[in-house]
């Protein structure tokens, strides 16, 4: 079992953190994070994928042109400083951010020209101990960092079009032509490394930290990648992509009780065969990236390790595709051969069949339970009632997916759903302590490990929702505001850490 012990834990991306410039980071206030969890007693922070994301794609965490590279708008400006890459007051161009919500084009538009102002002073000599260090982050993470910087870098030059749409030799990465365009941007290609740098640098700092204060962080890795990605385009054989570049099928959900039509996500989907044959290496090279970085990983997607829905690319909905078996197995043996402890989370929410727990099983796999999805009608037989929870598990109220329980109360749930909530629990119920009794039902399971979203452990409503699904807009832009997780609230949690003996 990987979760050695019971134990518990907050979900909390990085970009909702309270900071001075639009955005949560890698700074200050990170660490004040891990101060107030390891005196709340808990041992594990849990976010979202780490990954660059794009305004052109709603900014969402698992929508990325890179599956490898860091988010530099996570950066943090005052370590820069603490670095002697920036002075003081190069950061009093920012303000007027605000402070409830992340503004991404502004937000951008002020970093960019912060880490650009950074790796100039980095090349004019400034923190010319970080040299060394530079040359060696390179050498270590030379299997995925060029590509990436080239893919950026050309993807500036040509005016951000897809890669499709470069000229076929460097659509196709025909050597000369890569040569000389990578000799003409050399300065932009190294600053792109730079910026990599920084990121992983600060991340190494804080998780350092955090494993100071005893605190494992959960990761997160999506299941697919974006088609106009570094990887897409530095890996072609290993998707369905016709000779143009362009994919032959595309990913998705088929459709179910929330949509007739099932969700088209678009995506390219893996050519499973090709990366069999090559042994998984694209695959086996992510997910130990990944555990590079977290103490634990969770699988997004996880189901499609058994099958994925297959739609050609040239359908408007989800509803005309297929089911393809994956070889999940040998891929997940080949991750046991090289993790042995398997330090890994299935997300197994939505329609699961037994093929898909019996994979679970076959690999010892933790899944999900989450409260928000118990008290429905057929809450005496689900699957995420407390009573049918098992040791080997992850218990949620909810997710950065899901309503927070207050929203939920005030504005999802019927009469019958919270009179079942109320019976369950033995608690009268209001808008007020819907969060508390749940959090406690939580608590009180036997699932190993409980994780809570911050907004349920503060009682917060429908304006602290992450990311509602199937929607474009509005999303991951939620913000902690400073000073409401208080040393109050965090003696509280501690109290309940110790009477459910986790």
């Amino acid at each position: 079992m990987i979760i050695p012990k019971r134990s518990s834990g907050i979900l909390l991306h990085i970009t909702s953190l309270p900071s001075a410039y639009g955005i949560g980071d890698l700074g200050p206030e990170a660490y004040k994070f891990a101060d107030l969890l390891a005196e709340a007693g808990q041992r594990y922070w849990q976010i979202l994928p780490l990954n660059p994301t794009e305004i052109g794609s709603g900014n969402s965490p698992y929508s990325s042109h890179s599956a490898f590279a860091g988010n530099p708008l996570l950066i943090s400006p005052e370590r820069l400083v603490d670095d002697g890459l920036l002075d003081r007051k190069d950061l009093r161009a920012g303000g007027g951010f605000n402070k409830t919500k992340v503004d991404f084009p502004k937000v951008a538009a002020y970093k960019v020209k912060l880490l650009h102002q950074a790796y100039d002073n980095f090349k004019d000599g400034q923190a010319g101990k970080l040299k060394g260090e530079f040359i060696r982050f390179q050498e270590a993470h030379k299997a995925w960092l060029p590509d990436f910087t080239w893919f950026v870098a050309f993807k500036h030059y040509y005016d951000r079009k897809p890669w499709t749409e470069w000229p076929e030799k460097l659509k196709n990465r025909q050597g000369h032509a890569m040569e000389a365009l990578t000799a003409e941007l050399a300065g932009e290609i190294e600053r792109e490394a730079f910026f990599q740098f920084l990121f992983y640098r600060q991340w190494e700092a804080l998780k350092a930290y955090c494993t100071s204060r005893e605190i494992t962080f959960i990761g997160d890795m999506p299941f697919y990648v974006s088609h106009d990605s570094a990887d897409v385009w530095a890996h072609p054989h290993i998707f369905k992509l016709d000779r143009a570049g362009m994919p032959t099928a595309v990913s998705g959900v088929p459709p179910d009780y929330f949509s007739e039509s099932g969700q088209l996500w678009g995506t390219p989907v893996f050519d499973w065969k090709a990366l069999q044959e090559q042994g998984f290496d694209w695959w086996l090279q992510r997910i130990a990236h990944n555990l590079e970085l977290f103490g634990l990983l969770r699988l997004d997607h996880f189901r499609a390790f058994s099958a994925y829905w297959e739609v050609p690319a040239d359908e408007k909905t989800a509803i005309n595709g297929k089911w393809v078996k994956t070889p999940g197995a040998p891929l997940l043996d080949l991750v046991r051969k090289r993790f042995p402890a398997m330090p890994i989370i299935a997300e197994d929410l939505g329609e699961i069949d037994q093929p898909v727990r019996d994979l679970m099983a076959a690999f010892d796999l933790p899944g999900m339970r989450v409260l928000l999805f118990a008290f429905g009608e057929d809450l005496p037989q689900s699957l995420y009632a407390p009573h049918h929870h098992v040791l080997n598990s992850i218990v949620y109220t909810g997710t950065h997916d899901n309503s927070t329980v207050r929203a939920w109360y005030e504005h999802d749930a019927s009469r019958d759903d919270k009179k079942r909530l109320s019976d369950y629990s033995g608690q009268q119920l209001s808008k007020e302590n819907a969060h508390q009794v749940m959090g406690r039902l939580a608590y009180m399971s036997v699932a190993q490990l409980v994780v809570l979203p911050l907004q349920d452990v503060l009682g917060l409503g429908k304006e602290a929702i992450m990311n509602k699904p199937s929607t474009a807009n509005g999303n991951w832009l939620w913000r902690l505001q400073p000073g409401l997780f208080t040393k109050v609230i965090a003696k509280k949690l501690r109290q309940q850490v110790e009477l459910y003996g986790r």
